[in-house]
């Protein structure tokens, strides 16, 4: 299953709790301050979302179908219709969103390469620097879920390994890259060098 369908259902089970009996209560609730209904969808709707995310590979177009999604319930939150002409920036800014949701599965991700690198007699961590003998097929390989790790903090598998010894250093490491790409100048900006070049971290 691509992770486009992942993301397409994941989008279904959303609508179904935003409409469930007892969040749409709260979701219309005038007396619940704009702070609070931001940290109840964190809180109730995108762990929803984010279940298994640490596995997925994400590619650029991916990370923009992510963030599609987490505009579609910002603005379905605040009912803010298309046609009020307020770009996606200005709707961050106003709800003070500072981590966009493609950055937190990207967290996720490099928090769990930490984990498995880490157990050092672990199936993950022999599946992900494990090397198979023979040759692969003729043509380009596919993105991998290394390669994300790679774009992401700009280092070899090898270094990414060793810094993922110290836990306290991995999450500094992690922190620090995604918070790079929440800048909006220079948001997707290591994703689409995956793309490009086909290869990364």
């Amino acid at each position: 299953m691509t992770l486009n369908i992942i993301i397409y259902y994941k989008k279904h089970d959303i609508n179904i709790v935003y409409y469930s009996d007892r969040l749409k209560k709260l979701w219309c609730n005038r007396n619940i301050t704009k702070n609070k209904k931001v940290r109840l969808m964190r809180s109730l709707v995108f762990p929803i979302f984010l279940y298994s995310a640490e596995t997925w590979t994400v590619r650029l177009k991916d990370r923009r179908r992510i963030d599609a999604l987490e505009m579609w319930c910002w603005r379905r939150l605040f009912r803010i219709p298309w046609t009020a002409f307020r770009t996606n920036v200005l709707v961050l800014e106003e709800l003070k969103v500072k981590e966009r949701l493609s950055s937190t599965v990207q967290i996720r991700i490099l928090k769990f390469f930490g984990h498995i690198t880490r157990n050092k007699h672990s199936m993950e961590r022999l599946v992900v620097q494990g090397k198979v003998e023979g040759k692969r097929s003729r043509g380009r390989s596919p993105t991998r879920w290394t390669d994300i790790i790679k774009a992401t903090t700009q280092a070899s598998i090898v270094q990414c390994s060793r810094n993922a010894e110290d836990r306290n250093k991995c999450r500094r490491i992690a922190g620090a890259a995604v918070a790079k790409e929440n800048v909006p100048s220079s948001t997707t900006t290591t994703l689409s060098r995956v793309n490009d070049q086909g290869g990364g971290l």
